[in-house]
């Protein structure tokens, strides 16, 4: 495997996540266009993933996580809604707030589309040795750690 060399800086790891994460996000695009997920794009493959992983969350939250305005996120939610992929609940707590799930299909359509996905990815990373895979999974592992520390 080829590297560059990096500075090992927080600025530098920085640079390499931004340069990266764009590179891995294309082939995901490109993945849920391709197979049974055809009908969802990356927006909605998101939301269902943080919907199917925070049941009963709301409009405002999932807004927040995937980066779309309340109005945008609303029409989102709607063509899932629509599709019968989510659906959208009075919390019993509070009239005022929507709870989101997950219908039967819309966790159907998410496997689907995850596992191609992960297929996908799973092919491109099997060229690396053992060890190099360990090196992602490790570095993943700090990512996700050091990002939901910071957003906490």
């Amino acid at each position: 495997m080829e590297q560059n060399l990096v500075k090992p800086s927080a600025d530098g790891c920085a640079r390499e996540v931004l340069d990266v994460v764009p590179l891995v996000m294309r082939g995901i695009r490109e993945q849920l266009r391709k197979h049974g997920a055809r009908v969802l794009s990356v927006p909605q493959f998101r939301t269902l993933l943080f919907i199917n992983r925070r049941k009963g969350t709301s409009l405002s939250e999932v807004a927040e996580h995937i980066g779309l305005t309340l109005p945008s996120m609303s029409t989102l939610i709607d063509g899932l809604v629509g599709r019968n992929l989510a659906v959208r609940r009075t919390d019993p707590d509070d009239r005022r707030r929507m709870t989101l799930t997950l219908t039967e299909r819309g966790q159907a359509s998410l496997q689907i589309a995850r596992e191609a996905t992960q297929a996908h990815l799973a092919e491109h990373l099997g060229h690396l040795t053992e060890q190099e895979r360990k090196t992602i999974i490790t570095a993943m592992q700090l990512l996700r750690s050091s990002v939901s520390e910071s957003s906490a």
